[in-house]
């Protein structure tokens, strides 16, 4: 899942060396130390999405709605900060069918797949220099993933069918490191230079594959799953706190993780070692944010317009081979909300997700993105005369 906040998603995904104190971005943890002593945030966010998929002469349209994010953060110190949010890692969601006829025989299929993993997290942002700033994130996982294959045969005397389903829990932790080093080269110039780092991790699961044919067999096996080794790095331009430029690349190494199934009984099932199946995922973004005016009072001068784009190489293959380009552009913008500190984002994101030969799927997808993030003055004295 796509777990960057409203004015990242706006600006064509870039966060490393994103730093600005009215925004939270937990895709570096390093970031929270930008926010300033009085300030409270606390950001929520949602998505709606119209995808036109189409392959070997078939098209489909499919419209759906997804949770983005729900955050806060604050300062613990004049040091530190501190920020806590739940995110969706990962989401299952598709039905497939087809149906064919071999040696005579009528046979159809049909492919489902639903659920995913959410993300619970909390970060820590120390200032440990003038200029730069550590962070990390320690998150909690849990979710559930079931996939099934169903394989009927109308024509034969009793109808047979077959069906298997393979049901996964997971319940584990991750950490996620990052740097950022801020240098001013006057009062109205300044650059930012960001890095990442997640350790692969082998997630602790239950794993159960049930079948169904003549009788029902249900079997716990012991599997092995791992989120990758992740780096980014990134880089930032500000000029006079009202344009921002910035540019990521990020790597995940999907290529060295491993997905393998054993049996109850300790025996391998070579055919769900399915270890070749992931490539590594590369992804390069730009993006930027201009506001007209900081004290103009028209509101329109108080808007923050942000455009971006970014091209990936997505970590999924079909047949041994990487199985699609993306390419993706970016607009929106932050709209002061009157009389408080507020702002709503909005962004319009368009991802052409092209397969790499004609057998494969093409995805066209519009998504709008709506996110609030609430700025409010906590953390001062109130004197009265």
């Amino acid at each position: 899942s796509d777990q960057s906040f409203g004015n990242s998603k706006a600006m064509g995904g870039i966060a490393f060396g994103l730093r600005d104190g009215a925004q939270i971005n937990p895709l570096n943890p390093a970031s929270y130390t930008a926010i300033d002593s009085l300030t409270f945030i606390f950001e929520g966010g949602v998505s709606l999405q119209n995808m036109n998929i189409s392959g070997g002469g078939v098209k489909l349209n499919a419209k759906n709605s997804s949770f983005d994010y729900l955050a806060m953060q604050f300062r613990l110190h004049p040091r530190v900060a501190m920020s806590i949010g739940l995110l969706p890692f990962s989401n299952v969601g598709y039905s497939v069918s087809d149906s064919k006829v071999d040696n005579g025989v009528s046979q159809t299929r049909s492919f489902t797949g639903d659920g995913g993993l959410h993300q619970l997290y909390g970060g820590i942002g120390v200032k440990v220099l003038k200029n730069l700033s550590l962070g990390v994130n320690a998150s909690y996982f849990w979710g559930d993933i079931t996939r099934s294959l169903t394989q009927l045969y109308p024509n034969t005397a009793s109808a047979y069918s077959y069906i298997r389903q393979n049901a996964v829990s997971v319940s584990d932790y991750k950490l996620d490191f990052g740097l950022q080093y801020t240098q001013e080269f006057n009062k109205k110039h300044s650059a930012t230079i960001g890095a990442v780092y997640s350790p692969k991790h082998k997630l602790n699961n239950d794993y159960t594959v049930t079948t169904q044919a003549s009788s029902t067999v249900s079997q716990d096996w012991d599997a092995t799953l791992e989120v990758p080794n992740t780096f980014g790095v990134g880089f930032t331009y500000n000029y006079d706190k009202r344009l921002t430029v910035g540019l990521d690349y990020s790597l995940q190494q999907w290529s060295k993780t491993k997905f393998g199934i054993k049996t109850s009984d300790d025996a391998v099932r070579e055919d769900f070692n399915e270890t070749y199946t992931y490539c590594d995922r590369h992804k390069i973004s730009v993006g930027a944010e201009y506001i007209p005016n900081l004290i103009g009072r028209s509101y329109l001068s108080h808007i923050k317009y942000r455009l971006g784009a970014y091209y990936s190489k997505p970590y999924y293959k079909i047949d041994g081979v990487r199985a699609a380009d993306e390419y993706g552009v970016t607009a929106g913008f932050g709209l002061p909300i009157p009389r408080t500190r507020s702002v709503l984002s909005l962004s319009a994101q368009y991802v052409r997700t092209k397969g790499t030969q004609a057998a494969f799927l093409n995805e066209n997808t519009l998504r709008i993105c709506i996110g609030v993030t609430f700025n409010e003055r906590w953390f001062f004295k109130r004197k009265v005369d």
